[in-house]
């Protein structure tokens, strides 16, 4: 969060004409991969992983994690996550795109599309609206900041990130298979290096340990997928 915040600080007040191009996709990158850092803490909130001693601080933690994120609820994307692990792949799954023939589950773009309407609901969808434009407001003629850096290290991020934690955390673990699915997760993990892993979604593609050890913390999962 520290990283995120001081990045987010750091990039807003610079001079973006005097960054190459090289610089600024390397910044995005960097921003995409911290906000993602943002969800995933919040996702082990929800599991109680954060600070199990103490629920009252953990639920604290995800929810200042999910407001950072998007002005997202904490509460509502717990309830919701439940029923993923409680149903996954399947009609009750809120992250799933069930279709008869699945044809649509095999498109990352329509399933993607689908999974950001059934969080961005009416009013959710007003508050992050709302929010964005009284932040940018503020921002930009409170304190001076210029609206590309905003677009470019605030607004980016949060689209990037969401395609990020769909791509790696559901679509290619939940996707239908000729094969179909081999257990109760209907989940499948990737094969990734521990390096990769991290890189690509910080071990949220190591999904069926996930769904199997769902008290364990990001940074232990490697461990359940490689003992």
């Amino acid at each position: 969060f520290l990283l995120w915040l001081g990045s987010l600080v750091w990039l807003l007040s610079l001079d973006i004409s005097k960054i190459t191009t090289l610089g600024l996709v390397a910044a995005v990158f960097v921003r995409t991969f911290l906000h993602t850092g943002l969800f995933i803490t919040a996702h082990d909130a929800m599991h109680r992983t954060v600070i199990p001693q103490n629920r009252k601080l953990n639920d604290l933690i995800g929810a200042i994690a999910t407001t950072s994120y998007a002005l997202l609820s904490f509460q509502t994307l717990a309830q919701k996550h439940f029923l993923h692990h409680k149903n996954p792949a399947s009609s009750e799954d809120p992250d799933f795109c069930e279709h008869q023939n699945y044809e649509h589950d095999r498109n990352a773009s329509y399933w993607y599309l689908k999974f950001m309407e059934g969080y961005l609901d009416g009013k959710q969808l007003r508050v992050l609206l709302v929010g964005i434009i009284c932040i940018f407001t503020v921002l930009s003629l409170g304190f001076h900041i210029a609206v590309e850096n905003l677009v470019l290290f605030w607004i980016l991020p949060i689209l990037f990130s969401s395609i990020q934690l769909f791509y790696f955390g559901t679509f290619l673990p939940h996707r239908y298979l000729a094969q179909g699915y081999e257990d109760r997760h209907r989940a499948r993990s990737s094969s990734y290096s521990v390096f990769w892993s991290f890189i690509t979604c910080y071990h949220f593609g190591y999904h069926w340990e996930h769904h199997e050890y769902p008290h364990l913390p990001w940074y232990m999962l490697p461990t359940a997928k490689w003992k």
